[in-house]
């Protein structure tokens, strides 16, 4: 199912490293700029990372954008339980973040660390690495600032001066809304990944079971993808709740709401992907 929408709502600036004004303001300038997109995971037409190998290739869903073209794009990726990649290199550095399973991404050296959901990790380009799943079913959300996505032999290899991360789900660090005076939200966290919060940049925000209420934006270019649990959602035309588990995504442009409601026992996550500040509000 997928959802077009034009915004006629009025959203409020946040970010968790700047304060911006929280004045209101009338969204009718606005109106014939902003736009949404929902896509629930159920929904998403799938295909390979690499078709000539069929289904030897790990599975790949474009979210936004397009891998094959020199574009930033966002996609999903599937990998069975035992795939190992040979050593390898590509042309361009990307992120994961882990959404089900458990996932390996080091030196071909290097001993195995299997990163749970929720886990997030970088991969410059040039570096040699493996990729490797161990999960019965593992799934990623998969990111890169330009393209095409390419996988390349090791000996092919170069250093660009960035240097890989792997963070692990246990070592996050989550600040809480009594933390970030800009989340207006009981039970509400957060954890900065990646970027410069004046600029585009990464984070995940974790919403506790039952709650209800709205991350609000402004931004040109605002991206999210439920890496854990399930929420309903709805905005100013999507009026039935759309039910978004991991996997999903939704994107804006300019002045927009996106109403969240966790009617399940566990806690959502959901990563971000922006180019100005959000505000979490209740």
């Amino acid at each position: 199912m997928k959802f077009m929408v034009k915004a006629t709502t009025l959203a409020l600036a946040f970010s968790s490293a700047m304060v911006l004004s929280t004045s209101f303001v009338s969204t009718a300038a606005f109106a014939a700029q902003t736009a949404s997109k929902v896509v629930a995971a159920d929904d998403i037409e799938w295909g390979y990372l690499n078709p000539l190998r069929g289904n030897k290739s790990p599975g790949a869903a474009d979210l936004w954008g397009d891998r094959t073209k020199n574009t930033a794009t966002g996609m999903l990726v599937r990998f069975n339980k035992g795939f190992e990649s040979p050593p390898h290199i590509h042309n361009i550095t990307y992120r994961g973040i882990v959404i089900e399973g458990a996932m390996h991404n080091d030196d071909p050296s290097a001993e195995k660390m299997w990163m749970p959901a929720v886990s997030f990790w970088t991969q410059p380009a040039g570096e040699n690495h493996t990729t490797a799943a161990n999960g019965s079913t593992n799934l990623i959300y998969l990111e890169i600032d330009s393209g095409p996505y390419l996988v390349q032999p090791s000996s092919k290899h170069f250093d660009n001066g960035e240097r890989p991360l792997n963070l692990h789900k246990n070592n996050l660090v989550w600040l809480n809304d009594g933390e970030l005076h800009d989340i207006n939200a009981t039970g509400v966290s957060s954890t900065y990944l990646w970027g410069n919060t004046a600029d585009m940049n990464g984070s995940m925000v974790k919403l506790p079971a039952g709650f209800k209420g709205t991350i609000g934006t402004q931004a040109s270019e605002f991206r999210a993808v439920v890496i854990a649990g399930e929420v309903d959602y709805q905005s100013v035309e999507v009026t039935s709740p759309v039910s978004l588990n991991a996997g999903s995504y939704v994107e804006s442009t300019g002045i927009f709401n996106h109403q969240l409601v966790n009617k399940s026992q566990q806690e959502t996550i959901i990563y971000i992907r922006t180019n100005s500040a959000y505000r979490v509000f209740e």
